[in-house]
């Protein structure tokens, strides 16, 4: 198991000597320890980034940038029970979640080394006539901060996009879920990628994150995690007027309409709030049901919800495993405290930071549980009259990442698709993720686009170029 740094291709230990101890949330139980990155470290990973930069790396061919990325790709289908099981291990996520997202960031490596060959500029007619054309460039060093949710496929379309477009990279993984992102910098290494390409940084946050964001030669930031943390990072990143993207919170809709396939919309909806433990900035948390159906639809999603099997997440029949830790349990817990409406919200076993999914309906628009991001298996139901007033409070909310509509009115879809404050919808689906469509919010949930062309845009400088004919 890799433990330390991964700096210009090489694990070592920090240059502090400091170590971050582990704990398994299924357990509760310490399992290992990794190097914690300090402010030193910082200074070398980024020297070593910009080194790999200037000599080859935005030179190379795109053809040779897009075999290293492939290369990469199959290692990590090679290497995907490993990389699931350290995410069952770290994270508590369940082996068969796991398992699909080390899948899911082979995909995105494969992608995007096919994407290169589209990253293209443009020729534009002049006025003064001559020749005008557009280079796409890279910025440079990239940093990546991925969260502890889902650490490896985060890591990877991050990580991807910023290579694929000639960029060098130090991915910072969260403080407690960093084995993951750290066996992808080795198997990068292993891929042919040169040193200091990819580098792997875990450590605390509010010292190597600061480092990395206001340091001179970053030129990119990339962020997934808390509204808070974004709002930091954005200020610091402007000291430097450097190109940030923000993927952060959500309290995301789910609109059921009475003319829906009610039985698939409420056998599916369970997993849209409680996969991952609830722990998903996309969670459908406020689900919105028409009068007519309310009744029904609330029988049949506790019907479903009950049927989830909450266990140990090495077992293929678990759904739900723990939360990430006990902090982060008895976070969601003080939304649960005397509340008579509140149907499970237990804790299940004697150790571990398993709780039981809780479904809280007749919510009030006002509550506490329904306005704010609880990040944990909890879900609001709430009935609704009007297509007017659903709306009203659909985007009575600071945030705006995801969602879901349910009806069989195409008009109606695309017109409450249309008014839904949402950088990402789907209809009669769950759906937020799509390797080859952008990812991203509006309002307090972010600015800028993960995956997709847009993503592998957003690691470019636009370049003007005009040739005079005379």
């Amino acid at each position: 198991m890799i433990t330390g740094l991964i700096i210009d291709g090489c694990e070592r230990a920090g240059a502090s000597g400091r170590t971050t101890p582990l704990i398994n949330p299924a357990t509760g139980e310490v399992f290992c320890e990794t190097a914690a990155a300090s402010a030193a470290d910082v200074e070398t990973a980024v020297a070593g980034a910009q080194r790999a930069f200037e000599q080859g790396w935005r030179d190379l061919a795109p053809g040779k940038r897009a075999e290293a990325l492939l290369r990469l790709a199959a290692l990590i289908r090679e290497n995907a029970e490993e990389i699931a099981r350290l995410d069952m291990q770290n994270v508590g996520k369940p082996i068969t979640d796991a398992r699909a997202e080390a899948a899911l960031g082979a995909r995105i490596f494969e992608y995007y080394a096919g994407a290169i060959a589209r990253l293209c500029g443009e020729t534009i007619p002049v006025a003064g006539g001559g020749f005008d054309f557009t280079l796409r460039q890279p910025v440079g060093v990239a940093v990546l901060i991925a969260p502890w949710n889902f650490p490896f496929p985060i890591a990877c379309w991050k990580a991807a996009p910023a290579l694929a477009a000639g960029n060098c990279a130090v991915l910072k993984p969260a403080s407690l879920s960093p084995l993951s992102a750290l066996r992808l910098g080795a198997l990068a290494s292993e891929a042919g990628i040169p040193p200091g390409v990819l580098q792997v940084l875990p450590g605390p946050g509010g010292e190597i994150g600061d480092a990395l964001v206001t340091h001179p030669l970053t030129r990119k930031v990339s962020f997934t995690g808390s509204t808070a943390i974004g709002r930091r990072i954005m200020e610091l990143a402007a000291r430097g007027l450097k190109r940030i993207s923000l993927e952060l919170g959500g309290k995301s809709p789910n609109i059921v309409f009475a003319d829906a396939d009610l039985q698939k919309a409420a056998s599916s909806s369970p997993m849209s709030v409680f996969g991952n433990a609830g722990q998903d900035c996309c969670a459908r948390s406020r689900i919105f049901v028409e009068r007519p159906v309310y009744g029904r639809f609330v029988e049949k999603f506790i019907e479903a919800a009950r049927g989830l099997v909450v266990g140990d997440p090495e077992r293929e029949q678990t759904r739900i495993g723990p939360l990430v830790s006990a902090a982060q349990r008895e976070s969601v817990e003080e939304f649960l405290l005397n509340d008579h409406r509140v149907l499970g919200g237990e804790r299940v076993g004697g150790r571990g930071f398993y709780l039981r999914p809780a479904t809280i309906p007749g919510c009030d628009t006002t509550d506490k549980v329904w306005r704010e991001e609880v990040f944990g298996p909890v879900a609001c139901i709430r009935p609704f009259d009007t297509e007017e007033a659903m709306l009203r409070e659909v985007n009575d909310s600071p945030y705006g990442l995801s969602g879901s509509i349910w009806t069989n009115d195409l008009k109606r879809a695309l017109r409450v698709a249309r008014r839904v404050e949402s950088g990402v919808l789907s209809v009669n689906s769950h759906s937020s993720v799509h390797v080859e469509a952008p990812f991203g919010g509006c309002k307090q949930s972010g600015l800028g686009r993960d995956l997709g062309m847009s993503a592998l845009e957003g690691y470019t400088e636009l370049k003007n170029v005009f040739i005079a004919e005379e």
